[in-house]
């Protein structure tokens, strides 16, 4: 186990390295001037541009930046905003708890109600509650996050007024309800789709009907051999899903104006700071990895059978 994960940490490296450089030459090949930007319609003096752009770096060669940043990034330096001259760790410190706390709450919620609603359609397959889970995660992914959205936002904050449009204390779980549930509505219609389908199909399997025939309770039955192994790819799911619903609060913040990393880095994007959508967006890509890394570890302790080199 122990040569297993040092394996998979060396292999980071690289897989951490190229998706960066990635992100990095993408956003500097968008065009436009970040200094330039951070001017406004303003006059400006060129030579006062060509100076600010010394002092950033911005005046190297795109290869050298790159190496510039990421050793910066190796000491725990991500660099400075152009416009605010704030430190862009000090930036994904104040935001980033905020998008946790919402990531965690969204993804809670799909793990306890997705896998619920899936195992009780599962156990009943071509019943009512299986053909209603079926419709219902039919129009989830169907429908679009800002649509679904801007209808819940309506329905329960304007109409009922059981809750705040817009979220004003992000440490108020209550708040962050109903934003979560929008974050997690797609996520919530796969995975009860996935384990839906995994109950079904381990429930026609061989070792089920064994381990009826032994006599085994129905709650061991159904609780530690049925269970543990339709949960390998619900896990595999869960697992790459924590980066996604992160990224997806890009959406989802700015309709309830959630000042997390989404809506940091959609700001960012729009005054072409590059730097901060790249720290975000390497901090992404390291969660990203270790969430892998937990994911494959998970396999084991689901599958005895499973075993690591």
């Amino acid at each position: 186990m122990g040569r297993y994960v040092a394996r998979r940490l060396l292999q980071m490296i690289p897989v951490f390295i190229g998706s960066t450089l990635l992100i990095f030459c993408m956003m500097y090949a968008l065009p436009g001037d970040p200094v330039r930007a951070m001017m406004g319609d303003q006059a400006y003096d060129p030579a006062v541009v060509a100076s600010i752009k010394k002092d950033l770096g911005l005046d190297q060669p795109l290869l050298q930046q790159y190496v510039n940043y990421m050793t910066g990034l190796v000491q725990g330096d991500f660099g400075t905003q152009i416009a605010s001259q704030r430190p862009i760790a000090d930036v994904i410190a104040d935001a980033f708890p905020v998008t946790i706390r919402l990531t965690l709450f969204a993804f809670t919620f799909v793990t306890l109600v997705g896998i619920g609603l899936g195992v009780i359609a599962g156990l009943r397959p071509d019943t009512l509650q299986d053909r209603g889970l079926l419709t219902l995660t039919l129009i989830l992914v169907s429908m679009p996050s800002f649509v679904l959205g801007f209808l819940l936002q309506y329905q329960f904050a304007f109409k009922w007024q059981v809750t705040t449009p817009t979220v004003t204390d992000s440490t108020d779980f209550s708040q962050l309800a109903l934003p979560a549930i929008v974050l997690a509505s797609l996520s919530l219609a796969y995975v009860a789709r996935l384990t839906r389908t995994s109950i079904a199909e381990n429930l026609r399997s061989d070792y089920m009907r064994t381990a009826v025939a032994k006599g085994l309770p129905r709650r061991r039955v159904i609780g530690v051999h049925l269970m543990r192994n339709s949960l390998i790819p619900v896990v595999t799911f869960l697992g790459i899903e924590i980066g996604s619903l992160m990224t997806g609060a890009i959406v989802t913040e700015g309709i309830f104006n959630v000042r997390g990393i989404g809506l940091e880095i959609y700001e960012a994007l729009t005054r072409r700071e590059g730097a901060t959508v790249v720290g975000i967006a390497s901090l992404m890509v390291l969660i990203y990895l270790a969430a892998s890394l937990i994911v494959d570890l998970l396999y084991a302790v689901l599958d005895p059978r499973i075993r690591y080199a």
